[in-house]
């Protein structure tokens, strides 16, 4: 799990919230502050997890393709928010591979719907529509992404986008890697909603083992 960037979203905080529950699942958990860990090519090829919560930050060439490479290779990839969906506004390849890019989230703290659209998956099955107060994503999306869950924007804020229907949690490949990425957790206190915390906990372990 590697944290960083932008202070707003409480990495670390973040990560100290899922390292247990990743460990509870069966996963010996590594921490770290930077991302130079992803130019350990022999680590990275070992890993079957990586989770990233890094915000508003910049990565190199050689810290991007450590990244690339572990996950086409077999490593999963999972993360939420700004810490995956917000990490590399000039990286490209980046977002390309986590499937969506953050763009706004309008009238910023409010209160919306979340609705699962796929109720078979493992990430989402057995849990029901939700409430949220936090921010209300608006990304740019691949449309080769598996959404399960979705929200629905209406015009109170830009009447252009009232109707419009988001993806909120999807799943992607990546080569030969799983990736999974949900827009939902500002911050810590976000994960008190207990559909934000079991999905997310269940995107990981899938994006992790496949289960």
């Amino acid at each position: 799990m590697v944290w960083g960037g932008w202070d707003g979203h409480e990495p670390q905080q973040c990560v100290n919230f899922f390292a247990p529950l990743l460990e509870e699942a069966g996963f010996e958990v590594e921490v770290s502050d930077t991302l130079d860990a992803y130019l350990n090519e022999e680590k990275m090829g070992a890993y079957d997890l990586i989770s990233q919560v890094v915000t508003m930050s910049s990565i190199t060439s050689e810290q991007l393709r450590g990244l690339l490479t572990a996950i086409e290779n077999g490593a999963g990839f999972g993360g939420w928010h700004g810490g995956a969906a917000d990490s590399f506004r000039d990286s490209v390849d980046y977002q390309f591979m986590v499937g969506g890019q953050w763009v706004a989230h309008p009238g910023n703290i409010i209160d919306y719907t979340v609705q699962i659209r796929d109720r078979e998956d493992p990430i989402t099955a057995g849990l029901d529509d939700f409430q949220m107060h936090s921010e209300q994503y608006y990304l740019h999306v691949d449309p080769s992404n598996k959404v399960l869950a979705t929200t629905t924007f209406d015009g109170t804020y830009y009447d252009w986008i009232d109707g419009v229907v988001m993806p909120v949690v999807w799943k992607r490949r990546w080569g030969k890697g799983r990736v999974f990425y949900c827009s939902l957790g500002h911050v810590v206190a976000d994960f008190e909603v207990p559909q934000v915390r079991e999905i997310i906990r269940r995107g990981l372990i899938w994006a992790g083992n496949g289960e």
